[in-house]
């Protein structure tokens, strides 16, 4: 997907499952350090799925499981879940005074606080930039 045009519903599905779960590693991380020390992998997982800190990650969590089971699914894929797809995620990451959610302010801190958090969210947003309506494919490529 380095430069060529996405016009595969597949192949755009699964840049945006990579570039989000690139993004929520990054938060995750982001947020961890926030908490301190959480021992075993097991007692994270416990802490991401459970502990009232990690609660603001979990719609994020959610579109990426949405996401694989997708990809998952042997039936075809059109444009149209592309577009939906690509709809709920930009207006989760949608920065902006009409977006006063829990999930916004702390991704805004997020944004602030992290190198890491900051070019993934870059990387997505490119992505998605790419994965227009249908009539809008042909004029668009990667650089």
């Amino acid at each position: 997907m380095n430069t060529q045009e996405i016009t595969d519903p597949r192949t755009g599905l699964k840049g945006m499952s990579i570039a989000l779960r690139k993004l929520h590693k990054a938060l995750v991380d982001l947020e961890t350090q926030r908490f301190g020390p959480v021992g075993s992998p097991f007692e994270h997982l416990q802490l991401l799925t459970g502990h009232s800190q990690f609660a603001w990650l979990r719609r994020l969590s959610e579109i990426m499981v949405e996401l694989d089971e997708r990809l998952d699914d042997k039936e075809e894929i059109d444009s149209t879940a592309v577009v939906a797809y690509k709809t709920v995620i930009e207006r989760l990451l949608s920065l902006g005074p009409e977006n006063d959610t829990d999930f916004y302010r702390k991704y805004v801190d997020a944004l602030q606080e992290s190198t890491e958090v900051a070019m993934a969210h870059g990387e997505l947003r490119h992505l998605l930039s790419f994965l227009a309506a249908p009539a809008d494919k042909a004029a668009k490529r990667l650089p």
